[in-house]
C-alpha cells in the first residue's frame, strides 16, 4: 500500500481531469450540429464573438477566446475564405488587424441558432445548477495569470 504522500497523484483527485473530460465530450457533442453549418468549434465561438461585436481586433477577439493570434490566424483566414469575415490592417495603427463580420457572417447566425437548442438536451444540468458551475469556470479562468 503506498502513502499518503500520493494521494495527490490519483486521477481521482485531480480537478483537470473531470474538467478535460467534459470539454472534449461536449465540443464533440458538438460537431454533428457544427458539421452542418460547416464551421469547427473553434470556428463558432469566433463566430459568436462576432455576432455579438461585429468588428474588433485580433488581440480583443483573442481575449475574448482565450486564444493567442497563432492558434487564431488560422481559424480567421478559414472564416475570411468562406465569406463570413474580412481582415483590415486598422488605418490608425497598421500594426492592429481588424476583424469584421460580413453580411454573409451575419446570415449565418440565423442558422445557427439551432445550436444551443441542440445542446441542451446533452448538459443535465438545472439552470441554477448550470449557473454556478459557469460562475466557478470563469472564476477559474480569471484567476489565473495571463501568459
Amino acid at each position: 500500500m503506498e502513502g499518503q504522500e500520493f494521494e495527490c497523484l490519483k486521477l481521482k483527485n485531480q480537478i483537470c481531469f473531470p474538467l478535460y473530460v467534459c470539454s472534449k465530450e461536449i465540443i464533440r457533442r458538438y460537431k454533428p450540429l457544427l458539421d452542418r453549418l460547416d464551421l469547427t468549434y473553434t470556428q463558432y465561438i469566433t463566430m459568436m464573438v462576432l455576432w455579438e461585436h461585429t468588428r474588433m481586433n485580433v488581440k480583443e477577439l483573442g481575449s475574448c477566446l482565450y486564444l493567442d493570434s497563432g492558434t487564431l490566424t488560422p481559424v480567421l483566414k478559414k472564416l475570411e475564405n468562406k465569406g463570413y469575415l474580412k481582415r483590415s490592417r486598422s488605418r490608425e495603427d497598421e500594426r492592429n488587424l481588424i476583424v469584421t463580420i460580413t453580411d454573409k457572417g451575419r446570415e449565418l447566425r440565423t442558422q445557427a441558432l439551432e445550436v444551443p437548442s441542440g445542446m441542451a438536451c446533452v448538459v443535465h444540468l438545472s439552470p441554477e445548477e448550470a449557473d454556478t458551475l459557469y460562475t466557478l469556470l470563469y472564476k477559474i479562468l480569471d484567476g489565473m495569470p495571463s501568459v
